[in-house]
């Protein structure tokens, strides 16, 4: 089988036709989780989370989709679960928002399994070793809670680990 002339695409789990699926990209960070995050972030809690909702945010302080997250300033200990189905503008804004200044930390959770793709190599990959960026794979696969889900005793796991990208904090 060749490769030459195929497209790569999305996942159509992530990404149909019409975008982004907001039944696949509510992935909503289970309290046990944030704890680890912000135990490797070195802050003691989160100021602002930038892609929430009123069910799920995980800060006093949140952005919703509706209000644009990659539109809004941050500021303060910023916590962001993007949405998975569009990951690379929120690196290229925390980035931006990182060099401008505007935060003293963010901690991102993100798939694991995506470092071949173009922004992990472009704005992760030379950073991760870095002062600039620290980048913690986490063990096992994580669950995440989801609207009007009730956790199994077994299985419904994601089919990729995570990791953790950190600017500032404590390392």
């Amino acid at each position: 089988m060749s490769l030459i002339g195929h497209r790569a695409q999305n996942h159509p789990q992530q990404v149909d036709a019409n975008g982004a699926r907001d039944d696949v990209d509510d992935r909503r960070t289970p309290l046990d989780l944030l704890d680890e995050c912000r135990s490797l972030a070195g802050v003691p809690t989160f100021d602002l989370d930038v892609a929430a909702s009123a069910e799920n945010a995980k800060a006093p302080y949140y952005i919703t989709a509706a209000d644009d997250g990659l539109a809004k300033p941050w500021r303060g200990r910023v916590w962001c679960n993007p949405p998975y189905s569009d990951i690379r503008p929120w690196v290229d804004k925390a980035w931006g928002e990182w060099c401008a200044g505007n935060v003293e930390s963010i901690a991102m959770l993100l798939p694991a399994n995506r470092t071949e793709q173009a922004w992990w190599q472009l704005s992760v990959e030379p950073y991760r070793t870095g002062p600039l960026l620290r980048v913690h794979f986490l063990s096992g696969r994580r669950r995440f809670d989801r609207p009007g889900w009730t956790k199994p005793a077994k299985g419904d796991r994601p089919p990729f680990g995570l990791c953790l990208l950190v600017w500032g904090g404590a390392a």
